[in-house]
């Protein structure tokens, strides 16, 4: 079960926590720098260039993905290897069939699917093309959904200029009406900051972040293919181990 990264939290905390102490010394206030109408310029703005730029599929998965940013999925690596040794030495003790009984068991339906592949006799080369294959994919898909984020980032910061031009020309058309000149600069100069800040402290990080996270489970399962591999060629289960381990790392 993934669990919240606390340098994740920390670091969000520390760069909004710079950004207010700073307002503050700078003889500003923390109520200067809220605007729902900024806000909703921006983050609508972003949000629907984003749907714009991106298949629904493709999309809808980043989305599911964001909460990788405080969850990160951490894969088993120790266990997954304990798990393959053992394997291997059911499979040198009663051969490969010996494995049908552990498919189902397997936690990692990665695993599962390459121990099924062990077990209905497949030739090591089709095993290991059969997984590549499948982590090339599942690779490649999520990549194009961290993607989205780092393109909201890069939209971000000019819907954050379209509100403060916005802004201006609420300015300029009531430049006879002092009491709402205040409410048109604040738009104008929030909304930059919003567009800037949630690229650069956010959006650009978080999808930064998820591309890490999916190169991480793309190593992970190529370990499981470097063990299952392995044990279809009859490898002895130490010298497995021993090769593995560089992996876990």
């Amino acid at each position: 079960m993934s669990r919240i990264d606390p340098l994740t939290v920390v670091g969000l905390l520390v760069a909004v926590g710079a950004i207010v102490i700073g307002q503050q010394l700078e003889g500003g206030t923390v109520a200067s720098l809220i605007n729902g109408p900024a806000l909703l310029i921006v983050g609508g703005g972003t949000l629907g260039a984003a749907m714009v730029q991106s298949p629904l599929a493709v999309f809808a998965r980043s989305m599911r993905m964001l909460v990788w940013v405080l969850r990160p999925p951490v894969p088993p690596k120790e266990k997954t290897l304990e798990d393959i040794i053992e394997w291997g030495h059911i499979a040198r003790k009663d051969g490969l069939l010996g494995l049908e009984n552990v498919v189902e068991q397997a936690h990692d339906l990665f695993a599962r699917k390459g121990l099924q592949l062990l077990v209905d006799g497949n030739e090591p080369a089709t095993i290991r093309d059969t997984l590549e294959l499948d982590v090339g994919a599942r690779e490649h898909s999520e990549l194009q959904a961290a993607k989205v984020l780092e393109g909201m980032g890069g939209y971000a910061p000019t819907i954050g200029i379209l509100g403060a031009v916005m802004g201006l020309i609420q300015v300029l058309g009531n430049l006879s009406d002092p009491a709402q000149l205040g409410s048109g600069i604040a738009v104008a100069f929030v909304a930059t900051i919003y567009g800037v800040g949630l690229a650069n402290l956010v959006l650009i990080p978080a999808g930064n972040k998820l591309k890490t996270l999916v190169l991480e489970r793309s190593h992970y399962q190529e370990m499981i293919i470097e063990g299952i591999v392995a044990i279809a060629q009859g490898e002895n289960p130490r010298i497995i181990e021993t090769r593995l381990q560089g992996l876990v790392r």
